[in-house]
């Protein structure tokens, strides 16, 4: 009686470890999506500076002086 009493609780033990490590990969997975959404992002708007800086902008030279000044 005492064994299977054991068996059982070493189930239960290995049972709720395995949903916890299942839980755990669900939250990984979530999380690097999120890190590759961020990571698609912050490559957009290093690109988009990159552009803004070398002129590629129409607004910001309506921003500068004349020549002449």
């Amino acid at each position: 009686m005492m064994n299977e009493e054991r068996i059982v609780d070493i189930e239960i033990k290995l049972t709720r470890q395995e949903d916890l490590v299942d839980a755990l990969n669900q939250m990984v997975y979530q999380q690097q999506k999120k890190l590759d959404e961020l990571e698609a992002w912050c490559v957009a708007l290093t690109g988009r500076l990159k552009e803004i800086a070398s002129g590629g902008n129409e607004q910001g030279a309506a921003h500068e002086p004349p020549p002449h000044y």
